[in-house]
């Protein structure tokens, strides 16, 4: 750590690790088709690490973190790293490769399914969830973080290692899957998980790391009292390890609350805030006792949105908080995993627009200029203003959002809308269906690259896409599905896709972010007022509804969720956005409707990723997320079923919020977390709200490449129509199924429409 003497530090608490190129997904996927052997991999990974170490350090950072990278996972490597190996996983471990048991536990195979895929706090990132038990036993394995340690030092350059808090290490964990054994308080293992940290501690010590990077993540949500004194526990015993580094401890991704009051009063030296998220006044810090006494890693750049800092506002802040911890590092607010790398290579982006953006290299650049400035005073590169830049504000769709009333965010009742539904759908009981995606083709990505490249033209797109959607909904028909999909085969992207043909958004070509493993992103930049320009998805829904007399789904991206996973204006309130966006997609919607389609399903995965963190707040953001919604599915007629898909709703906060959507029928992840949903589905009905309306638990892992038997799914089903009755109850899998095979979906789809059936059999035969 630099010495205060030395002026302002300059750090950054992570960067992201997929390589500028995506040179670690295509390795990877490589590596798991066969044509890439482990020694190549490794040798990819190890690259990415050293071009990254000693690019940060080439920008002047005084401090560059370590143990950033991950082949997968970076909590799933942080559990291996103290040894949590979940039980059902031992006995694949001897004569695996260790990589090769690392992506068993990640991936999964036919027989044994992966860990669970949980979205990471409110970023699009998704981590497995690393499985614990009673007997769980932990030990140090940090042959890989020391293996980097060494290599940087080697090249001149110290890292702080970064690793995941005991406390957020063991809450972000999951118990009670062992059979047999029911949910239990997961600090119980603290006891036996902290000597290994303090094991990690020595080795470091003694490698010669002054600091090691603590992140408790977990912190910036609300805890119990009971938690927060073990937090105070775990640190006070931490801080007196007989051998240790410097501790930083970092909350990342919002307001670190009493967690900051504990560590100020304890023998921390360090502690990282996100004041990108979460701005503290001055005045507010300087009450804290203890606070004076601590290095403070001021997260004034935030490191999960591209929008640049304006420096002078910045600098005035810092010069404040300079005030009261003299000791004072800049730095992002949390991680840059989230956010691209280089905004240079954006070749496209009108310059009104890339003018605004600070990406991964550039926001490292914001950091050091900012501790530099505030060392050394602006200089004259400072005094000149940059040009300030507006968006041009379009009346027309201000003006409508202005005009929306409390009528237009509601329909018909559901009971009305349930039988003008039955009426013209007929479905029978327990309807079999997916959530939309089919895997990508090799000619359907093809044609779509040629069409951008101007090698072909929009007929001859069309006629291919057209092939591709035609295959899909004879597969469907084969199968056995009650209600069928198109595939999305002229979509790259579900966000992307709609972004591209909505005024307001741009995109990118090289802004890939990381989702989980080897799955990216270019998550939209939301940069101005939004509108439709003309219909996005009306005519291949329609060509697809054409092929056969089943149903088709129409199939939108919910307003929330095109927030959620964009990066959004900071200019007007977060709701005002949201009903734009859902005045675009309430005019798709609307248009489906006109087109013939009797059945459209307007996805809102992400709805949970923008709740916040702490429990104030959760109210407000609920009802307009709630209401955004509602404005773009309540233009259409009773006698259209309106579908949604929710992804990991597993928060008790928003199970009366999905019901509130009043959607006819509520797709939910559930394959791994049935039983939440199943209780949902009872308590909360019983006390008069919750899931009251149609309901898909998934009933099976989309993400897995794992097949599930016909016994297997007709149990899940059977447990979901006691709950819900069959008359409610839908079949479908969890998610997607862009990133599977066709040998992979073909046996599960049928197996589940199989199970599907079953049920159906029973319940008719018993008079349901």
């Amino acid at each position: 750590m630099a010495n205060v003497t030395d002026g302002f530090g300059s750090s950054i608490l992570g960067y992201p690790r997929i390589g500028p190129h995506r040179e670690l997904k295509r390795a990877l996927e490589s590596y798991w088709h066969g044509t890439l052997d482990r020694d190549a991999l490794l040798a990819v990974g190890r690259e990415i690490q050293e071009t990254q170490y000693l690019e940060l350090a080439a920008t002047g950072l005084t401090q560059v973190p370590g143990n950033t990278f991950s082949f997968y996972d970076h909590v799933l490597d942080n559990a291996l790293l103290f040894g949590a190996v979940p039980k059902r996983f031992e006995p694949y471990r001897e004569g695996l490769h260790p990589l090769d048991f690392y992506f068993l536990m990640a991936r999964g195979r036919p027989d044994l399914p992966p860990l669970e895929l949980v979205r990471f706090f409110n970023t699009p990132y998704h981590y497995r969830q690393p499985e614990l038990d009673t007997d769980t036993e932990f030990s140090l394995h940090p042959e890989a973080l020391l293996d980097e340690f060494d290599r940087a030092k080697a090249s001149g350059i110290e890292l702080r290692p970064v690793v995941l808090g005991p406390l957020s290490l063991l809450l972000l964990s999951k118990t009670g899957h062992v059979p047999g054994e029911t949910e239990f308080d997961k600090l119980v293992l603290l006891d036996k998980l902290l000597p290994v940290y303090e094991e990690l501690f020595e080795i470091l010590a003694k490698r010669g790391a002054t600091c090691v990077q603590l992140d408790e993540p977990c912190f910036t949500s609300d805890r119990s009292p009971s938690t927060l004194e073990l937090f105070e526990k775990t640190y006070q015993r931490l801080s007196k390890a007989p051998l240790r580094p410097r501790m930083l401890v970092t909350g990342q991704y919002g307001d670190f609350g009493e967690a900051l009051e504990i560590l100020a009063r304890s023998n921390v030296e360090a502690i990282g805030l996100d004041l990108a998220s979460h701005r503290i006044r001055p005045d507010d810090l300087a009450k804290i006792p203890g606070i004076k006494r601590k290095r403070l890693y001021a997260g004034v750049i935030s490191g999960t949105n591209v929008w640049r800092a304006d420096r002078y506002v910045t600098l005035d802040y810092l010069n404040q908080l300079a005030q009261v911890c003299p000791d004072m590092v800049v730095s992002t607010g949390a991680t840059l995993l989230h956010v691209p790398y280089d905004l240079l290579v954006e070749y496209e982006l009108e310059d009104h627009v890339a003018d605004r953006l600070a990406f991964a290299k550039q926001k490292v650049l914001e950091v050091v200029s900012l501790a530099k400035a505030l060392t050394e005073g602006p200089n004259e590169k400072w005094r000149k203003r940059p040009r300030e830049v507006h968006f041009k504000q379009k009346h027309a769709v201000r003006q409508r959002v202005y005009n929306v009333t409390p009528q237009m965010r509601e329909r018909e009742p559901y009971e009305t809308r349930k039988i003008a539904q039955q009426a013209r759908l007929r479905l029978p009981l327990v309807p079999a269906t997916t959530l939309g995606s089919f895997p990508q083709t090799v000619a359907a990505r093809q044609a779509r690259y040629d069409l951008g490249q101007g090698k072909l033209s929009h007929d001859e797109y069309r006629k291919r896409i057209e092939a591709e959607i035609e295959a899909t909904i004879r597969l469907q028909e084969d199968i056995g599905l009650d209600v069928l999909v198109h595939g999305e085969h002229e979509r790259n992207d579900m966000i992307q896709y709609f972004a591209e043909l909505l005024d307001g958004f741009a995109t990118t070509h090289f802004g890939w972010v990381q989702v989980y493993g080897s799955r990216c992103v270019r998550p939209p930049i939301l940069y101005g007022d939004v509108s439709r320009p003309e219909p996005m998805s009306v005519s291949w829904t329609t060509y697809a509804q054409s092929l056969t007399d089943k149903p088709v789904k129409g199939m939108v991206t919910g307003p929330v969720t095109m927030l959620a996973r964009s990066f959004v204006r900071q200019d007007q309130p977060l709701y005002e956005t949201a009903d734009q966006v859902a005045l675009a997609i309430r005019d798709e919607v609307v248009d489906l409707e006109k087109a013939g389609i009797a059945i459209i399903q307007v996805d809102e995965p992400s709805i949970r990723e923008l709740l916040p963190l702490r429990a104030k707040g959760r109210a407000e953001y609920l009802r307009w997320a709630v209401g955004a919604f509602k404005l773009a599915t309540s233009g259409v007629k009773a006698e259209t079923q309106i579908h949604t898909h929710i992804g990991y709703s597993s928060r008790e906060d928003v199970v009366q919020a999905i019901d509130e959507l009043d959607c006819d029928v509520t797709a939910i992840v559930a394959t791994r977390s049935i039983e939440w949903v199943l209780k949902a589905l009872t308590d909360d009905c019983a006390e008069g709200h919750g899931l009251t309306h149609g309901v898909g638990p998934g009933v099976y892992e989309s993400r897995s490449a794992r097949i599930p038997d016909i016994d297997e799914l007709d149990e899940l089903l059977t447990a979901a129509a006691e709950a819900v009755t069959p008359e409610r109850l839908w079949a479908n899998p969890d998610g997607g199924l862009k990133t599977r095979h066709h040998w992979q979906l073909d046996p599960s789809l049928r197996n589940m429409v199989a199970a599907a059936r079953r049920v159906r059999r029973r319940a008719e035969s018993s008079g349901e």
